[in-house]
């Protein structure tokens, strides 16, 4: 056990052990050495931070004993969010799959043998991506091509997904097929466990307007998966899906929210400093405000919702899609104000980049992806609306 678990029965202990290794281990100019950083650099800083944090036992803390983690509290997962923000620490991007969807999916509904052979990896730096989107087939999940027919003790897979993150760098894949084309299409679709090293997998990465390719292609040809890697049953994917979009919906906000406050906390704290033009403007002031009760808000509906997620029925809440749709619609609204207060000359530096792209305005434009990944904002309120308020579908 590290020195920062021993700490665990000891909260505020905890916490200072946490802030003391952050300040260790952290470099101070790691955002400026991102900004310039090419695809492979930024790539093997992913691992190394993935690796410092698995040393001291703070990659998959609050995952049970028995798969790899350390079997803390959500109160610990709350200060470990809580001082990762406040230190400005790296986040974890190119293991997001493996650290939320991947467990997301397995706790509920993977077999003892998946949870056992698969989570322990993740630790270690195993990379999970997604196949769920298909070129025609993004906001409509339900009405995916991809194809899986049974032949023997496996499964021959062909088709076509598209936005999947750091595919090209992934070991593993949680993959979404249609198995019965007759079926109704939310009943026809099965879950799979994807070796991506498998022959007949061939990833493209899609180059995006930042010179990085975060996004992968994924194109199947005859690729055979052991039918042992079906995860639930057969045809009854869509159910087992629910649970990996309830976690990216939701719990992936949360240490983002953290940051997020401690952004927007200290914008204003410099915005003081210098005796900012927008402070003198009582609607600006007005909305700057506005946003900061909202992050309030949204910080106590992520932790009711981290609650929640240990209930057993937690992928039938509405709350993840609540959480997503408020959140995101936040973050719109925030880096629009965020670049108007930086005007022309405030352009080169990014103000709220988690990890930054270059001016507020990459900040504003990246901002609407969130209203579209993990199910269009759209989808959200008729989640919300048909499932939550009971409304009919029209």
């Amino acid at each position: 056990m590290s020195a920062i678990l021993d700490k665990q029965h000891d909260l505020p202990a905890f916490r200072q052990a946490i802030r003391d290794w952050l300040a260790e281990v952290v470099p101070p100019d790691w955002k400026a050495r991102m900004v310039k950083a090419n695809n492979e650099e930024y790539i093997a800083f992913q691992r190394w931070w993935m690796q410092e944090r698995s040393k001291v036992g703070l990659a998959i803390p609050h995952w049970p004993k028995e798969y790899g983690g350390a079997g803390l509290s959500l109160r610990h997962l709350i200060a470990i969010a809580d001082e990762m923000a406040r230190a400005d620490a790296p986040t974890a991007r190119m293991f997001t799959i493996s650290l939320i969807h991947l467990p997301g999916t397995l706790f509920p509904h993977g077999s003892e043998e998946q949870k056992r052979r698969y989570l322990p990896g993740v630790a270690q730096g195993v990379v999970w991506c997604q196949g769920f989107s298909e070129p025609n087939s993004g906001s409509d999940l339900a009405s995916l091509r991809t194809r899986a027919v049974r032949d023997g003790d496996h499964y021959v897979v062909n088709g076509q997904k598209i936005w999947s993150s750091y595919s090209m760098y992934a070991d593993w894949c949680i993959l979404l097929t249609r198995t019965d084309p007759n079926a109704q299409k939310h009943r026809g679709i099965t879950y799979f466990i994807m070796d991506m090293r498998s022959p007949g997998v061939e990833v493209r990465p899609i180059r995006q307007a930042n010179g990085r390719s975060e996004f992968g292609e994924l194109f199947l040809t005859d690729v055979r998966i052991p039918a042992e890697n079906m995860i639930g049953a057969e045809n009854n994917g869509w159910r087992v899906a629910q649970a990996t979009l309830a976690s990216e919906r939701g719990v992936i906000a949360f240490e983002g929210a953290e940051r997020q406050r401690y952004e927007v906390e200290g914008f204003y704290r410099k915005s003081l400093e210098t005796d900012a033009a927008w402070l003198r403007d009582d609607q600006l002031r007005r909305e700057f405000m506005s946003y900061l009760a909202e992050i309030q808000a949204g910080r106590r509906l992520l932790r009711k919702l981290l609650e929640e997620n240990e209930k057993p029925d937690a992928s039938a809440s509405v709350l993840p899609a609540i959480v997503k749709l408020s959140g995101t619609a936040l973050r719109q609204r925030l880096t629009s104000f965020m670049t108007r207060m930086a005007g022309i000359d405030g352009q080169e530096f990014s103000l709220l980049a988690e990890e930054p792209l270059g001016a507020p305005m990459s900040d504003f434009m990246g901002s609407f992806t969130g209203t579209i990944a993990g199910g269009t904002n759209e989808i959200m309120r008729n989640i919300i609306s048909e499932r939550g308020l009971g409304m009919p579908r029209i």
